[in-house]
């Protein structure tokens, strides 16, 4: 079926666009997968022994080096940090990876974009599988780190799905806009670096909102990781159930960003060939 048919910027066609391609997404993501470590060594293990190794890394840094504790009183241990450290980190990740890659998506694909009919609506949801995968597996670790840590884990880690929907939304929208402005604005690429590196320290990764000064709460909070690693740090560290009726709200912002994005990203992608 030819891939244009329903180039529309409905959001039914956003969700029959993601169903009809489904297979074709999964195949994408897949060989982005196994094409990151094609020729290395380890293989595809890279991605387990990564998160293994910036864990024992962060947690020397950020407790030996730099005698952290997670909260005021310093109560928790070392590894409860690296633990909530870790949590933020994985979190972050699955933004940062989209925000970096997503303006260069059509710009290193242009033969999809020039020779070929293709689904080109596909293409920014890569990067998002390429995280999420990598993002299970840092978890699967931090699961063995908890087990080995505190001796058990929370029977609320199944959760961590539904925590992570509404930013998987958001981060679609997010990537769809990105790959198209990274055709028209060059700039934008060299940007989201800096972009991602501001998300992760104005995030409560390195430290809890209650150990800043009350009149940054609101500039923490406005950052969209931050609602979604407390969430996570809920239902991976804490054994609680997640605050449903904020990731409700979440969701319905991520899924009018998302088609925003999409309705973006469908408009002006008749002009990708002009300008490539």
């Amino acid at each position: 079926m030819n891939p244009h048919a329903l180039n529309t910027v409905a959001p039914r066609a956003m969700v029959v666009h993601l169903w009809r391609y489904r297979e074709l997404i999964t195949r994408l993501i897949k060989r982005d997968v196994v094409g990151r470590y094609k020729g290395s060594l380890l293989g595809l293990a890279w991605s387990f022994v990564t998160p293994i190794i910036m864990l024992v890394i962060y947690t020397f840094v950020f407790t030996v080096v730099f005698n952290a504790r997670w909260g005021v009183g310093g109560e928790e241990s070392k590894s409860v940090f690296a633990l909530q450290l870790f949590a933020g980190l994985i979190v972050h990740g699955i933004l940062a990876e989209v925000l970096t890659r997503s303006p260069s998506l059509i710009l290193t694909n242009t033969n999809y974009v020039k020779k070929v009919v293709f689904p080109l609506e596909i293409l920014p949801l890569i990067p998002l599988g390429s995280a999420l995968f990598h993002a299970a597996i840092s978890t699967l670790v931090l699961i063995l780190a908890q087990l080995v840590v505190l001796g058990s884990i929370t029977w609320t880690f199944w959760m961590l799905p539904l925590v992570l929907l509404p930013l998987m939304v958001l981060a679609m929208g997010i990537s769809w806009l990105l790959a198209s402005l990274g055709v028209f604005l060059r700039d934008i690429g060299q940007t989201m670096g800096l972009v991602a590196t501001m998300l992760l320290f104005l995030s409560p990764i390195f430290y809890p909102i209650s150990a800043l000064p009350e009149s940054f709460h609101g500039m923490i909070n406005a950052n969209p990781l931050t609602f979604i690693i407390e969430q996570a740090r809920v239902v991976l560290l804490e054994g609680q159930l997640p605050d449903i009726s904020g990731l409700l709200k979440y969701l319905a912002v991520s899924l009018v960003v998302a088609w925003l994005g999409f309705a973006w990203f469908q408009k002006t992608r008749k002009g990708f060939a002009d300008v490539l």
